[in-house]
Protein backbone atom coordinates (compact mmCIF):
# COMPACT_ATOMS: atom_id res chain seq x y z
CA UNK A 1 0.00 0.00 0.00
CA UNK A 2 1.63 3.39 -0.60
CA UNK A 3 2.39 5.14 1.90
CA UNK A 4 1.88 9.10 3.13
CA UNK A 5 5.34 9.68 1.00
CA UNK A 6 3.86 9.16 -1.85
CA UNK A 7 2.49 12.59 -1.84
CA UNK A 8 5.57 14.16 -2.29
CA UNK A 9 6.24 13.08 -6.20
CA UNK A 10 2.56 13.39 -6.61
CA UNK A 11 3.07 17.05 -5.55
CA UNK A 12 6.40 17.40 -7.35
CA UNK A 13 4.97 16.28 -10.63
CA UNK A 14 1.72 18.77 -10.10
CA UNK A 15 3.24 21.83 -8.99
CA UNK A 16 5.49 21.08 -12.15
CA UNK A 17 2.65 20.98 -14.49
CA UNK A 18 1.18 23.59 -13.03
CA UNK A 19 4.34 26.26 -14.27
CA UNK A 20 5.26 24.65 -17.22
CA UNK A 21 1.68 24.18 -18.80
CA UNK A 22 0.69 28.32 -19.88
CA UNK A 23 4.47 28.43 -21.02
CA UNK A 24 3.64 25.18 -23.66
CA UNK A 25 0.33 27.11 -24.35
CA UNK A 26 2.54 29.88 -25.35
CA UNK A 27 4.92 27.81 -27.24
CA UNK A 28 2.75 26.28 -29.42
CA UNK A 29 1.44 29.45 -30.22
CA UNK A 30 4.32 31.09 -31.61
CA UNK A 31 5.59 27.99 -33.34
CA UNK A 32 8.69 27.43 -31.60
CA UNK A 33 8.21 23.69 -30.54
CA UNK A 34 11.77 23.11 -30.20
CA UNK A 35 12.77 25.91 -27.66
CA UNK A 36 11.56 23.02 -25.03
CA UNK A 37 13.77 21.03 -25.48
CA UNK A 38 16.59 23.56 -26.49
CA UNK A 39 16.03 25.19 -23.19
CA UNK A 40 15.84 21.69 -21.26
CA UNK A 41 18.98 20.79 -22.53
CA UNK A 42 20.55 24.03 -22.06
CA UNK A 43 20.38 23.46 -18.69
CA UNK A 44 20.59 19.76 -18.21
CA UNK A 45 24.48 20.56 -20.10
CA UNK A 46 24.86 23.29 -17.90
CA UNK A 47 23.69 21.12 -14.65
CA UNK A 48 26.21 18.16 -15.93
CA UNK A 49 29.44 20.61 -16.51
CA UNK A 50 29.63 22.05 -13.63
CA UNK A 51 29.58 18.61 -11.41
CA UNK A 52 32.71 18.18 -14.18
CA UNK A 53 34.31 20.99 -13.63
CA UNK A 54 33.87 21.99 -10.16
CA UNK A 55 33.44 18.56 -8.95
CA UNK A 56 30.58 19.82 -6.35
CA UNK A 57 26.95 18.17 -6.96
CA UNK A 58 25.49 20.60 -4.27
CA UNK A 59 22.01 20.79 -5.62
CA UNK A 60 22.07 24.95 -4.96
CA UNK A 61 25.23 25.18 -7.39
CA UNK A 62 23.44 22.65 -9.68
CA UNK A 63 20.27 25.22 -9.92
CA UNK A 64 22.07 28.29 -10.83
CA UNK A 65 24.01 26.98 -13.13
CA UNK A 66 21.69 24.76 -14.79
CA UNK A 67 19.70 28.46 -14.63
CA UNK A 68 22.38 30.04 -16.44
CA UNK A 69 22.60 27.87 -18.80
CA UNK A 70 19.09 27.71 -19.55
CA UNK A 71 19.09 32.56 -19.58
CA UNK A 72 22.29 31.69 -22.10
CA UNK A 73 20.11 29.58 -24.41
CA UNK A 74 16.89 31.87 -24.37
CA UNK A 75 18.64 34.89 -25.32
CA UNK A 76 20.16 33.05 -28.60
CA UNK A 77 17.37 31.66 -29.32
CA UNK A 78 15.54 35.01 -28.46
CA UNK A 79 17.90 36.35 -31.21
CA UNK A 80 17.55 33.94 -33.98
CA UNK A 81 14.02 34.17 -33.69
CA UNK A 82 13.90 37.91 -34.87
CA UNK A 83 16.76 37.64 -36.58
CA UNK A 84 16.17 34.81 -39.10
CA UNK A 85 12.22 33.93 -38.10
CA UNK A 86 11.82 31.80 -41.60
CA UNK A 87 14.66 29.64 -40.32
CA UNK A 88 13.94 29.86 -36.40
CA UNK A 89 12.93 26.20 -36.09
CA UNK A 90 15.96 24.69 -37.86
CA UNK A 91 18.08 27.23 -35.72
CA UNK A 92 16.58 25.98 -32.59
CA UNK A 93 16.98 22.45 -33.53
CA UNK A 94 20.87 23.36 -34.01
CA UNK A 95 20.85 24.80 -30.68
CA UNK A 96 19.57 21.72 -28.95
CA UNK A 97 21.93 19.29 -30.72
CA UNK A 98 24.47 21.41 -29.57
CA UNK A 99 23.36 21.22 -26.19
CA UNK A 100 22.97 17.31 -26.27
CA UNK A 101 26.81 17.19 -27.51
CA UNK A 102 28.02 19.21 -24.77
CA UNK A 103 25.99 16.79 -22.32
CA UNK A 104 27.60 13.34 -23.72
CA UNK A 105 31.14 14.69 -24.06
CA UNK A 106 30.62 15.66 -20.38
CA UNK A 107 29.14 12.75 -19.62
CA UNK A 108 32.72 10.92 -21.07
CA UNK A 109 34.70 12.74 -19.21
CA UNK A 110 33.01 12.84 -15.33
CA UNK A 111 33.07 8.89 -13.38
CA UNK A 112 29.40 9.25 -12.62
CA UNK A 113 28.44 11.69 -15.66
CA UNK A 114 26.62 8.62 -17.48
CA UNK A 115 24.04 8.14 -14.66
CA UNK A 116 23.89 12.20 -13.64
CA UNK A 117 22.70 12.49 -17.38
CA UNK A 118 20.72 9.57 -17.32
CA UNK A 119 19.26 11.68 -14.31
CA UNK A 120 18.80 14.85 -15.60
CA UNK A 121 17.05 12.64 -19.09
CA UNK A 122 14.48 10.71 -17.04
CA UNK A 123 14.59 11.66 -12.92
CA UNK A 124 13.72 9.24 -10.48
CA UNK A 125 10.74 11.28 -8.84
CA UNK A 126 9.78 8.32 -6.41
CA UNK A 127 12.63 10.33 -4.31
CA UNK A 128 11.86 13.63 -4.85
CA UNK A 129 12.13 16.12 -1.87
CA UNK A 130 10.13 18.54 0.16
CA UNK A 131 13.04 21.04 -0.65
CA UNK A 132 12.21 20.44 -4.49
CA UNK A 133 8.29 20.32 -4.22
CA UNK A 134 8.94 23.82 -2.69
CA UNK A 135 11.26 25.02 -5.67
CA UNK A 136 8.45 23.58 -8.16
CA UNK A 137 5.44 25.66 -6.01
CA UNK A 138 7.32 28.81 -6.23
CA UNK A 139 7.81 28.52 -10.02
CA UNK A 140 3.71 27.77 -10.35
CA UNK A 141 2.99 30.83 -7.58
CA UNK A 142 5.11 33.55 -9.59
CA UNK A 143 3.63 32.01 -13.06
CA UNK A 144 0.28 32.18 -11.85
CA UNK A 145 0.90 36.03 -10.88
CA UNK A 146 2.15 37.00 -13.68
CA UNK A 147 -0.59 35.76 -15.88
CA UNK A 148 -2.79 37.43 -12.71
CA UNK A 149 -1.05 40.89 -12.87
CA UNK A 150 -1.17 41.10 -17.04
CA UNK A 151 -2.57 37.85 -18.90
CA UNK A 152 -1.00 38.74 -22.17
CA UNK A 153 2.66 39.41 -20.39
CA UNK A 154 3.64 35.89 -21.74
CA UNK A 155 3.54 37.16 -25.69
CA UNK A 156 5.98 39.42 -24.60
CA UNK A 157 9.90 38.19 -25.36
CA UNK A 158 10.98 40.21 -22.78
CA UNK A 159 9.33 38.74 -20.41
CA UNK A 160 8.35 34.95 -22.21
CA UNK A 161 12.07 33.92 -22.96
CA UNK A 162 13.63 34.60 -19.18
CA UNK A 163 10.90 33.45 -17.09
CA UNK A 164 10.74 29.83 -19.66
CA UNK A 165 14.57 29.38 -18.96
CA UNK A 166 14.55 30.25 -15.31
CA UNK A 167 11.10 28.00 -14.76
CA UNK A 168 12.85 25.13 -17.18
CA UNK A 169 15.86 25.33 -15.30
CA UNK A 170 14.74 25.04 -12.21
CA UNK A 171 12.03 21.86 -13.41
CA UNK A 172 14.79 19.95 -15.10
CA UNK A 173 17.11 18.32 -12.34
CA UNK A 174 13.63 17.58 -10.27
CA UNK A 175 11.53 16.21 -13.08
CA UNK A 176 13.87 15.75 -15.76
CA UNK A 177 14.19 16.65 -19.60
CA UNK A 178 11.53 14.39 -20.81
CA UNK A 179 8.73 14.88 -18.23
CA UNK A 180 9.35 18.53 -18.66
CA UNK A 181 8.93 18.69 -22.52
CA UNK A 182 6.05 16.23 -22.18
CA UNK A 183 4.65 18.66 -19.26
CA UNK A 184 4.93 21.71 -21.95
CA UNK A 185 3.54 19.77 -24.94
CA UNK A 186 0.59 17.93 -23.66
CA UNK A 187 -1.52 19.99 -21.86
CA UNK A 188 -1.11 22.62 -24.55
CA UNK A 189 -2.08 20.36 -27.58
CA UNK A 190 -5.55 19.36 -25.84
CA UNK A 191 -5.51 23.75 -25.05
CA UNK A 192 -4.84 24.28 -28.80
CA UNK A 193 -8.36 21.36 -29.34
CA UNK A 194 -10.11 23.65 -27.31
CA UNK A 195 -10.44 22.00 -23.57
CA UNK A 196 -9.60 25.13 -20.83
CA UNK A 197 -6.56 25.47 -19.39
CA UNK A 198 -7.34 24.51 -15.97
CA UNK A 199 -9.23 21.34 -17.58
CA UNK A 200 -5.61 20.33 -19.37
CA UNK A 201 -3.49 21.37 -16.38
CA UNK A 202 -5.97 19.03 -13.82
CA UNK A 203 -5.93 16.07 -16.84
CA UNK A 204 -2.25 16.31 -17.13
CA UNK A 205 -1.62 15.91 -13.80
CA UNK A 206 -3.35 12.79 -13.69
CA UNK A 207 -2.04 11.06 -16.43
CA UNK A 208 1.04 11.93 -14.85
CA UNK A 209 -0.01 10.28 -11.17
CA UNK A 210 -1.15 7.14 -13.40
CA UNK A 211 2.46 7.45 -14.73
CA UNK A 212 3.91 7.44 -11.29
CA UNK A 213 2.06 4.80 -9.84
CA UNK A 214 2.31 2.52 -12.61
CA UNK A 215 6.46 2.87 -11.95
CA UNK A 216 5.89 2.42 -8.32
CA UNK A 217 3.52 -0.70 -8.91
CA UNK A 218 6.06 -2.54 -11.55
CA UNK A 219 9.11 -1.05 -10.00
CA UNK A 220 10.01 0.89 -13.06
CA UNK A 221 11.93 3.84 -13.95
CA UNK A 222 9.20 6.92 -12.61
CA UNK A 223 10.76 9.58 -14.89
CA UNK A 224 10.35 6.64 -18.40
CA UNK A 225 6.98 6.13 -17.22
CA UNK A 226 5.31 9.64 -16.16
CA UNK A 227 6.92 10.53 -19.50
CA UNK A 228 5.41 7.74 -21.64
CA UNK A 229 1.88 8.37 -19.97
CA UNK A 230 2.27 12.08 -20.80
CA UNK A 231 3.16 11.38 -24.10
CA UNK A 232 0.20 8.87 -24.60
CA UNK A 233 -2.36 11.68 -22.96
CA UNK A 234 -0.75 14.54 -25.19
CA UNK A 235 -0.94 12.09 -28.44
CA UNK A 236 -5.26 11.34 -27.73
CA UNK A 237 -5.35 15.00 -28.19
CA UNK A 238 -5.45 14.42 -31.89
CA UNK A 239 -8.71 11.88 -31.28
CA UNK A 240 -10.87 15.08 -30.17
CA UNK A 241 -9.78 17.23 -33.35
CA UNK A 242 -10.66 14.28 -35.38
CA UNK A 243 -14.35 14.04 -34.02
CA UNK A 244 -14.84 17.41 -33.83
Amino acid sequence: MMEWWFLVPILALAFGVMALAPLGVQVLSRGVVFIDLALAQAAAAAALWVSVLLHDSNAVTTQVFAAMGALLCAGLVAGMAKRWPAQREALIGLVYVAGASLSLLGARIDAHGRERMAELLAADMLWASWPQVASLAACAVVLGLVLLLAQSSLKKDLIFYPLFAVIASMAVPILGLFVVFASLISPALWVHRGLSLRSAIALTIAAAAVGLSASWYFDAPSGACVALALATFGALSALRQQRS
